[in-house]
């Protein structure tokens, strides 16, 4: 079962009790109580808002570390000790990457900064799709880790309006296969 159906079933299992509980007062509505009823169902109201409140509290931290603790982001301010480092400087209205020549099946740090404006980092297979993409900020040198499975020529474009000459700036690099020069 992958994430996203469990997801998809929890989700389910969730509207199916809220929907329950619906009937439920519905369906008690019409009943007159006297004061010994009206009191214990207070009190079983808040014993059952405190179990929600602490179910929750449980799926929400549960949710999170099952969805965060392999987030793609890599950390930032240590070193990664990956081989394959390509320095990137974004500026008006150019790229400059240096190395412009990877190797594929191996994962690459590029480093990711821009001299003056922001700039949007987007990395185009061959075939016209986004592989990854990061932001180029002055002052800030984001790390973007990715590993090409697919030799070819890769384009680089500005998704963020830079300036009058934003669109064309694009730059591109080889990757070329593992054994290949």
């Amino acid at each position: 079962m992958s994430l996203q159906d469990a997801a998809w079933t929890i989700t389910l299992v969730g509207i199916g009790l809220i929907a329950a509980g619906f009937i439920h007062v519905i369906l008690q509505a019409g009943k007159p109580a006297d004061a010994e009823a009206t009191r214990k169902s207070t009190h079983t109201a808040h014993v059952l808002r405190r179990w929600l409140f602490g179910v929750l509290l449980v799926a929400f931290f549960g949710g999170s570390y099952a969805t965060l603790h392999t987030f793609p982001i890599p950390p930032q301010h240590t070193p990664l000790g990956i081989k394959q480092v390509v320095n990137v400087v974004g500026q008006q209205w150019s790229w400059d990457l240096k190395p412009d020549k990877v190797r594929a099946g191996s994962p690459v740090e590029f480093l990711v900064t821009a001299s003056d404006v922001n700039h949007g980092f987007a990395i185009y297979a061959p075939d016209g799709r986004i592989a990854t993409q990061t932001q180029a900020m002055p002052g800030f040198t984001n790390k973007l880790v990715h590993t090409f499975t697919e030799p070819g020529t890769y384009t680089v474009m500005c998704l963020e309006y830079c300036g009058i000459g934003h669109a064309p700036m694009t730059a591109e690099f080889s990757v070329v296969a593992a054994g290949g020069d």
